[in-house]
């Protein structure tokens, strides 16, 4: 298999371009350096085509976790066609937008109102800034990945590891206003009595949380959250970007039933369209009208059509139950294939977004990237995160295992004799955030 029209272009992209890509999740280093396809001809359902001519089937994030109907849904491209035929902007607004508010808050009968953006770090931006005008307070508690706006990286002007613990490491502050530093302070899942220590010390206004990202929340976690929130007159924001609409239609802390007063969401409502949300009750959305929060391209009609196909169809086609099946399915498999080959892995995450942690200490990630080598060769995309969409049946599973079955026993080998290194036919993949170039 050759990879050298997709190697070359990301070579000249990182000359041309700062990190080569707009996203650090798809940077080429991220998965096989030197030999990653990088960029596609036609992607449809779970099958992609490279600009080489080469077939795979994704295994990996789909999208970064945007796709979760398959690549190119017909209803989705449908709607969005539609759209875009009959006008995608115009002077008049989109009667497309208040649809698809009513739809979001019938699927949130706790909330009001609703904002717009299209892509979710903006979103969880404007949610800030409400929640900052709604109670007057600027400290924010924080606890998860929130994206890359100064108000996030500022929690690394104080300490630059920080954010090591959210899923990315290694986030630089370089740019974000010094002023900012004390801001933002994070505190660590599961830890209630860190933010009790941080609320303590700090004038908190805003509390911002993923619900669920690896692990389910212990008991009393959120509650605590609730709880506290509600004794300082702090606003809540849940980040459902990547939790939400992967285990029911609509965000994971329903399932918690305890309440935010504000819900944000991205990536799978729209199914690979630009588009985000900011879902929340009345009294705290309604100081957005104190503040000024307004972006062209935010009123677009493509965004709110292709998520009102998006969010139809996972009503109608019960979409979650068969991401959470096919995941489980995933996990146990994958489980099952490592214990067989006496390989260490353990897996983590929501049912949909199982998350592959190779158990070798400072090997870890060679192993990892031994990993997505050997499944590239053989026909797949597969990486340490995985993203499960409706498209994903049991018998890409059962391949998938298969395929797994075959490269575990490499590893397994290749740890048993210390050459994994050996093995690799480029660099590791890397971890975190680092300079390309």
């Amino acid at each position: 298999m050759k990879t050298n029209s997709g190697v070359e272009l990301w070579r000249h992209a990182k000359k041309v371009m700062p990190g080569g890509t707009q996203l650090l999740s798809k940077r080429s280093e991220m998965f096989l350096p030197d030999l990653w396809p990088s960029y596609y001809k036609k992607a449809k359902g779970v099958d992609i085509w490279d600009l080489d001519g080469n077939h795979y089937v994704d295994m990996s994030i789909m999208g970064v976790g945007t796709c979760i109907l398959g690549y190119a849904d017909d209803d989705v491209n449908a709607a969005a066609k539609e759209a875009v035929d009959n006008g995608s902007m115009a002077t008049l607004n989109c009667p497309e937008e208040v649809e698809l508010a009513d739809v979001l808050l019938g699927l949130h009968p706790w909330a009001d109102m609703v904002r717009f953006a299209r892509t979710a770090g903006e979103a969880l931006t404007i949610a800030v800034r409400i929640a900052r005008a709604a109670t007057g307070k600027d400290d924010i508690a924080f606890c998860g990945y929130h994206g890359w706006h100064d108000w996030y990286l500022s929690a690394n002007l104080a300490d630059d590891k920080n954010l090591d613990g959210h899923l990315l490491p290694g986030l630089k502050p370089n740019g974000v206003p010094r002023c900012l530093i004390g801001s933002s302070t994070p505190f660590n899942y599961n830890r209630l009595q860190e933010l009790e220590e941080i609320i303590a010390k700090k004038d908190i206004g805003v509390i911002v949380v993923e619900p669920m990202r690896h692990y389910e929340p212990e008991k009393g976690f959120l509650e605590g959250i609730r709880k506290l929130a509600d004794e300082i007159g702090a606003a809540l924001i849940f980040d459902e970007v990547t939790s939400g609409w992967r285990v029911r239609v609509g965000g994971i802390h329903q399932n918690y039933n305890v309440l935010p007063d504000i819900a944000v969401y991205g990536k799978a409502m729209s199914n690979g369209f630009p588009m985000a949300a900011v879902v929340g009750k009345g009294e705290v959305m309604d100081a957005a009208q104190e503040s000024f929060i307004s972006s062209t391209y935010w009123t677009d009609r493509v965004g709110p059509a292709a998520s009102l196909a998006t969010i139809d169809k996972m009503i109608k086609k019960d979409v979650p139950a068969h991401l959470v099946r096919i995941g489980n399915l995933t996990r146990k498999s994958l489980e099952k294939c490592a214990k067989d080959n006496d390989l260490r892995l353990n897996v983590t995450g929501i049912p949909s977004l199982p998350t592959l942690g190779f158990d070798y200490g400072d090997d870890a990630q060679a192993m990892s990237t031994l990993f997505t080598q050997e499944m590239l060769k053989r026909g797949f995309l597969a990486s340490k995160s995985m993203s499960i969409c409706y498209c994903h049946e049991q018998e890409h599973v059962q391949t998938y295992i298969e395929t797994a079955d075959v490269v575990f026993a490499i590893m397994s080998k290749a740890a048993e004799k210390g050459n994994v290194y050996e093995l690799l036919e480029g660099p590791v993949a890397q971890v975190g955030f680092k300079r390309l170039n």
